[in-house]
């Protein structure tokens, strides 16, 4: 597979070498919000400063758009919501604890529920929000057809001038730090609010949405049954911009956390000039290790062609799926035009994410596998 380096990219490594931090965060930023890429791909800032970490009031999960903050919300207005029933509830919330605060959707599907219902975190891609993500993934159109709520937690752009989750900073890498634990606090939160069933809670994400997906199952697998990652990075790939830029131009370097984790599934393009292809294999390595794998098996859907490759433990029980999708880009497989940075030609990812997580819940009485 060849693989080219877009020259912003290329350039904005010389800048960073060079010291010239804020120089390559401009240039990252102007390419990706230009359209040449047409892609929320991770754009670290130059520094800290933009990342708030602060104690603020908490405001009950059924909270009115009016409730929250403007500089700490991502969400646009409920008029703007995507489609639902009239029997559905597209809410707006916001969670606030020590490590931080941040706003969210919550889609409750119409019907009512024989007992707690399944949760899917769902964490959106950069330039993206709440109302975007589930558009673009028709993730609530899923949801009504199977039962299971879907919490969209909104990056602040207080927090990331382009709302990316911070997965390449240090302290937004941990359990118990920054990012994680506000956005595990929110689950949390949903859970207690919510009848929700503690063995079917899952997390996937898009792009640096995937890369925190990744993050969050690796720090707290007592809570995520299932992580998905599209188009994203493995846990540790950076620590600070130069590694990021570099593990996004040409893979992440190797693992430097022991493998381990909740069962996962990837979706990559193997056309993404984002975030580069190896990082899906990166993915897998994290989740599975040495765990045995047959042969990628080709399929075709939606025009496009694919190769699956499944890992297997000792038991025989499945750890990881890999989809990489070929003459796909940094997007969305099989997602709808209504949303951004969305491919809907190839497989569905939705759809494979969600058979995908429903086939591992966590044990029965809790912990981890």
């Amino acid at each position: 597979m060849q693989f080219t380096v877009p020259d912003w990219m290329a350039r904005a490594t010389e800048l960073t070498r060079a010291g010239r931090l804020g120089e390559a965060t401009a240039l990252i930023q102007s390419a990706l919000q230009s359209g040449g890429q047409q892609a929320p791909g991770p754009q670290p800032p130059a520094d800290d400063a933009s990342v708030v970490d602060v104690e603020a009031r908490v405001v009950d999960v059924h909270a009115s758009d009016a409730s929250v903050e403007a500089t700490d919300s991502a969400v646009p207005p409920a008029s703007s919501a995507p489609p639902s029933t009239a029997a559905s509830q597209w809410l707006s919330g916001h969670h606030a604890e020590s490590a931080g605060a941040r706003s969210y959707r919550l889609y409750v599907p119409a019907g009512t529920p024989a007992g707690p219902r399944p949760l899917l975190v769902m964490l959106h891609g950069c330039t993206q929000d709440p109302d975007d993500f589930a558009r673009g993934t028709r993730m609530n159109a899923l949801a009504d057809a199977h039962g299971f709520l879907v919490l969209y937690p909104a990056q602040a752009h207080r927090a990331h001038a382009q709302g990316c989750w911070n997965w390449f900073k240090h302290n937004h890498q941990q359990r118990g730090r920054g990012e994680p634990a506000v956005l595990a606090g929110m689950v949390r939160a949903v859970m207690a609010q919510h009848a929700v069933d503690p063995q079917r809670v899952f997390v996937a994400g898009l792009s640096a949405g995937g890369a925190m997906a990744a993050i969050l199952g690796r720090a707290y697998p007592e809570l995520f049954a299932a992580v998905g990652v599209h188009s994203g990075l493995p846990p540790g790939a950076a620590q600070d911009l130069p590694s990021a830029l570099s593990a996004m131009q040409t893979g992440a370097a190797a693992a430097t956390v022991p493998p381990g984790g909740p069962p996962s599934i990837v979706f990559h393009g193997d056309q993404d000039t984002v975030v580069h292809p190896a990082n899906a294999t990166g993915v897998l390595q994290a989740c599975a290790g040495s765990a045995a794998g047959g042969q990628a098996q080709p399929g075709q859907a939606g025009g496009r062609s694919y190769t699956r490759q499944v890992r297997v433990d000792a038991t025989g029980a499945v750890r990881a799926e890999l989809w990489l999708v070929r003459g796909a880009g940094h997007a969305w497989s099989g997602g709808s035009a209504q949303g951004s940075h969305t491919d809907p030609a190839g497989p569905d990812a939705s759809r494979e994410m969600l058979r995908f997580f429903l086939e591992h819940p966590l044990p029965a009485g809790g912990g981890t596998r």
